[in-house]
């Protein structure tokens, strides 16, 4: 089953609340948990235990004799800490609440060592619920002021304790110094249980109702992530549908995440780039149209005349059918070549050849050409080094370049062959002063099939010319680049590596050198 983006993206938050929210609590009760429980609720039964440490308490449980003012019958105080299992501690206290050294300790007995308090804390505004008036203790009159709680750190851990003062007997009060009899125990921890039995059913009614404002918040920026994302991808979705159905002009809309944006965009150049390719097959079509027509017009009017015995030089008619046929011929040939080459199919015979060599060759054979038409063609080639490469690829691909710029260059005009190392290979430079080509058309020159307006001058054949110069090119892994200006001139550059990957070299071969010894002037 497939789900909707909107669902998908609903049902991710709702578990990510859930799981984030559920990890919240676990970790607030973990935390709770292992907290030390509230001092306070240990006191009531701490101030028991403290009550029974009285001298009067201990001689009536012990059945002992009579009980010291400062506790010195330690023994007493250690059974009752042994049977209460309980800490029991008399400390002198001084002036400014000072501790004084320890009077009595029952845990040193256990211990072995005498315990230092770190840290003391009383807290002195809690009072003992339910208690008005205390008893006497040693004829003293105890008050709950008298009454002292608290907790302290010592080596040994964290102590709550409970306990009462009396004024050190022999003293005086001069001094404010008194005698704290106290009993303490290590103070607990919380458990889950414990926390769970105080706190849940206090933290249920908000634990649910942040539940609610979660889900509902949930859903808020499911529904509105869902209109930022799903929103475009249907709208491209609609484009999609009608490119297909023949709407080429259905553009997608740029919006939503950048992600989302970025499709649109590729998708909106696709678009762009398959209605060019049918433009420039429609424009192929109606050229290869025309130049096919016009020849086989010819052939068919010039072979029928013969036929029929009408033709008055029947040698000139057959001359005209054979030049006619040979045209047609050189288009079949170069889209054959053209299919070939991009289809990887047509092989490369890469040898070491004198570059420099094959130039003014093809130089050589296109000066013809260009004072036929009164173009100066001026050559500037010197010795370069050996070039791995296919030999009559290059040939073709520079009579190309030559041939156009002499082509669409008029009478009295210059077209400039140069040649020079450059980067680990060789940089073939044709610039000529003639036409030049639009800025718009640019882009597509190397486009099979693609034509610039036949009315701006001669005829520019079917366009392959350059579509295989690319590709011969790109196969060297060469590169090539045009720069044109219109009513100047256009320069083409092509750049070739000296030794190809994985080429595999064979023979060496030598062009015999025409034009001069350097290649360079007027051919």
């Amino acid at each position: 089953m497939f789900l909707s983006i909107r669902f998908r993206l609903l049902f991710s938050y709702l578990l990510l609340l859930i799981a984030s929210f559920g990890a919240i609590v676990l970790a607030f009760f973990v935390a709770a948990g292992n907290q030390p429980a509230p001092a306070q609720r240990e006191y009531p039964r701490l101030a028991e235990l403290a009550w029974g440490i009285r001298p009067t308490a201990l001689n009536a449980e012990f059945d002992s004799g009579e009980f010291g003012p400062l506790d010195r019958d330690q023994e007493q105080l250690e059974r009752y800490a042994a049977s209460r299992d309980v800490r029991v501690m008399v400390i002198v206290r001084g002036d400014q609440r000072r501790l004084q050294p320890m009077q009595v300790d029952t845990y040193q007995s256990i211990s072995g060592e005498l315990a230092e308090i770190e840290r003391w804390h009383i807290d002195s505004d809690y009072r003992l619920p339910g208690i008005d008036r205390l008893a006497r203790v040693d004829n003293i009159a105890i008050t709950p002021d008298d009454l002292v709680f608290g907790r302290f750190v010592d080596q040994h851990g964290e102590w709550v304790f409970a306990g009462y003062e009396t004024p050190l007997l022999g003293m005086g009060q001069v001094r404010n110094v008194r005698l704290l009899r106290m009993v303490a125990y290590p103070r607990p921890t919380e458990s889950l249980q414990t926390v769970l039995a105080g706190f849940g059913p206090t933290l249920v009614r908000p634990t649910l109702f942040a539940l609610v404002i979660g889900l509902v918040i949930a859903v808020l920026l499911a529904y509105m992530t869902s209109r930022t994302i799903a929103n475009p991808l249907q709208a491209l979705a609609v484009a999609a549908s009608a490119f297909a159905l023949g709407d080429m002009d259905h553009k997608a809309p740029v919006r939503g995440p950048q992600e989302v944006r970025e499709v649109a965009e590729s998708f909106n150049k696709m678009s762009a780039d398959v209605l060019a390719t049918q433009q420039a097959q429609q424009d192929f079509m109606a050229n290869v149209s025309h130049d096919l027509k016009t020849p086989l017009t010819s052939i068919q009017g010039y072979s029928q005349a013969i036929i029929d015995g009408t033709a008055k030089d029947p040698a000139k008619a057959a001359a005209i059918i054979s030049d006619e046929a040979a045209r047609l011929n050189r288009m079949v040939i170069d889209l054959t070549d053209l299919a070939r080459i991009q289809a990887g199919q047509l092989p490369m015979h890469m040898t070491r050849l004198e570059i420099s060599q094959i130039i003014r060759t093809v130089s050589q054979k296109l000066a013809v050409v260009a004072r036929g038409k009164d173009v100066n063609l001026r050559l500037n080639v010197h010795p370069l080094p050996l070039l791995t490469a296919d030999g009559d690829r290059l040939v073709q691909a520079f009579n190309n370049l030559i041939g156009n710029a002499i082509k669409y260059t008029p009478s009295g005009g210059n077209v400039y062959v140069t040649a020079r190392e450059n980067n680990d290979g060789i940089i073939f430079v044709v610039r000529d002063t003639g036409i030049g080509i639009p800025k718009k058309d640019l882009p597509r020159i190397f486009e099979r099939f693609y034509q610039v307006d036949k009315a701006r001058g001669p005829s520019r054949g079917t366009g392959l010319g350059l579509a295989i110069t690319n590709e011969i090119v790109q196969a060297h892994h060469g590169e090539i680049d045009i720069q044109s200006v219109e009513g100047v001139g256009t320069t083409f550059s092509v750049w070739l590596p000296f030794e190809q990957p994985a080429a595999r070299t064979t023979t060496t071969v030598e062009l015999p050198r025409v034009g001069g010894s350097s290649g360079n002037g007027r051919l």
